[in-house]
């Protein structure tokens, strides 16, 4: 069996008069996240994981900030990119499990769409997808609400595996 493992992280200020876009959902909130996308700190950390199990650079590599064509881009774009590389390569998840940082909003009647969203881009089933969902008790800037973090770790094994 050929397995790789990578972690992702992503963090984001929250600023006002933006969407708040997370693992693919638009959750109400008075200030969305900062970004070149949509900031969706979600699925920019699964990208970096797979990146990084991918030995194939970063987000900012493949999907620079400097490019004016994915100005506000939908994440999942992105990721289905990510995705087709991994797949290219002859890899599929194994699993995933991220965790989501942040102090408000309250995120946890968000948390089944946003597994069933990873799930479905990830061309997978739900055992194999976990997503977090936790605080900081007020400490450091996300304590703060100044922004949201995701971090990721995934494993990818070779399509024939199963």
């Amino acid at each position: 069996m050929s397995i790789r493992i990578g972690q992702g992280f992503d963090a984001h200020q929250l600023v006002p008069d933006r969407r708040l876009v997370l693992a693919g959902v638009e959750v109400p909130h008075d200030r969305g996240l900062e970004g070149h996308s949509d900031g969706d700190v979600v699925y920019h950390a699964v990208c970096d994981a797979i990146l990084g199990a991918l030995a194939d650079g970063d987000l900012g590599k493949h999907f620079p900030s400097t490019d004016e064509s994915l100005r506000g881009i939908d994440s999942a774009i992105l990721l289905e990119r990510v995705i087709e590389r991994m797949e290219g390569r002859g890899l599929r998840l194994g699993n995933l499990d991220a965790t989501l940082i942040a102090q408000a909003p309250r995120l946890s009647p968000h948390q089944e769409q946003m597994e069933k969203n990873l799930v479905a881009l990830l061309h997978t089933t739900p055992d194999r997808v976990n997503l977090k969902l936790t605080t900081t008790d007020h400490l450091g800037a996300l304590g703060r609400q100044e922004g949201i973090a995701a971090l990721c770790v995934v494993l990818l094994e070779s399509a024939d595996d199963r």
